[in-house]
């Protein structure tokens, strides 16, 4: 049985992907978030272990993540790179090898035209943590799938394409549930995408901003 780690799982992409993990497939679920009160409704799931817990508190990352097969991780923040290099500390120390993770568009420089240019300024305060996460994921010797969603909504819907790196990214936003839904893809068949950086917008959704702004 496939064993699963999530952290930053109170995030609406995690619990999206915790609840899809738990009606398709037989994955058994640890659930590392703060304040673990908050998903309270997986408590008596017994597929599920929940861990309240600092993410750089690597020690107790790492006791949580032995015998993971697989790492998703779905973190933020202006600090996430500190809280990205506990997590692969863990792994390294726990010899998990599989890690996917939620990143930016714009990590890579891969933003073209004019919706670059206000995606750098609209996140500029959280760039520099999603690039430094992306190095030393890459520097790490795992084996990685970083996702770069465009700007999510809570649309209720599923509908997304995938860029690669070194192809320009696309459309301005994508649901939250399509993110999830790669996600999911990807977890469940673990030798795709391997070392991939995947761009995911929903195609149509070309322009200078999202359509909400």
């Amino acid at each position: 049985m496939t064993k699963i780690m999530i952290v930053g799982a109170h995030g609406a992409m995690a619990q999206l992907l915790t609840d899809r993990l738990l009606n398709e497939t037989t994955a058994t679920l640890t659930l590392f978030l703060r304040d673990a009160a908050r998903l309270d409704r997986y408590a008596d799931n017994p597929r599920v272990t929940l861990v309240d817990g600092d993410i750089k508190d690597t020690d107790l990352v790492a006791k949580h993540m032995a015998g993971a097969d697989l790492v998703y991780s779905n973190l933020g923040g202006p600090d996430l790179a500190d809280q990205t290099q506990s997590v692969l500390t863990a792994m390294k120390q726990t010899g998990t090898k599989r890690f996917v993770y939620i990143s930016a568009l714009g990590a890579h420089h891969e933003v073209p035209g004019k919706f670059g240019e206000w995606n750098e300024q609209a996140i500029a305060a959280f760039l520099p943590g999603f690039r430094k996460t992306a190095q030393l994921v890459a520097d790490s010797g795992l084996t990685y799938t970083e996702i770069r969603p465009a700007w999510l909504t809570d649309n209720d819907e599923v509908d997304y394409e995938e860029t690669q790196l070194g192809e320009d990214f696309k459309g301005t936003e994508v649901s939250r549930k399509s993110v999830a839904d790669f996600a999911l893809k990807v977890l469940t068949n673990p030798t795709t995408y391997q070392n991939a950086s995947i761009g995911l917008d929903k195609a149509g959704t070309d322009g200078d901003q999202p359509s909400w702004i």
